[in-house]
């Protein structure tokens, strides 16, 4: 369960820090989050005063590079339902910008490959199916943008999606 936990939180972290940065956060950034500072207070044994010592006790959680990689997987869903949520308010550009990261961050998992952990690959396929999403937005944005009103894009692209989905035997 903490490891789970830790993948949603480094989702939350990365695709907080990617709307206010318009870029990746890294995993050091990340850990230095995650280091706590607390004071306990002590009696000293000293009876004849009442202060107390204060000790500063530190914990920290470690965010593993396997963790990270499974939780900026996860944020691309989140970037490509930002993306067809920007069609859908008129945002035009943002497609395009999200497009281009996407490709940047399946482009560092397909490094990997099969060569890291089984839950990478797999998060892989799903990465790939945003990525599909946002560039067949960006294409029909390109191709057709001019034709459609702008207040019906989130009808076209909710369609799309759905397409996209049955295609690959999605629910």
């Amino acid at each position: 369960a903490v490891f789970s936990g830790l993948q949603e939180y480094v989702e939350a972290v990365s695709f907080q820090y990617f709307i206010k940065t318009r870029s990746l956060i890294s995993v050091e950034e990340i850990n230095k989050q995650l280091i706590f500072t607390a004071e306990d207070r002590e009696e000293t044994t000293n009876m004849t005063s009442n202060s107390h010592d204060k000790q500063p006790h530190t914990w920290s959680l470690k965010v593993t590079p396997v963790d990270y990689l499974l939780g900026v997987a996860d944020m691309t869903g989140e970037l490509m339902r930002l993306c067809i949520s920007s069609v859908g308010n008129g945002d035009i550009d943002t497609p395009f910008e999200l497009s281009q990261f996407l490709r940047q961050i399946y482009d560092g998992f397909t490094f990997i490959g099969n060569t890291g952990p089984y839950e990478v690959s797999k998060k892989l396929y799903t990465l790939k199916q945003s990525l599909a999403k946002v560039e067949n937005a960006c294409y029909t944005l390109k191709v057709r943008g001019s034709e459609i009103p702008k207040h019906m894009l989130a009808d076209v692209f909710s369609t799309k999606t759905e397409l996209i989905d049955q295609e690959e035997g999605l629910p």
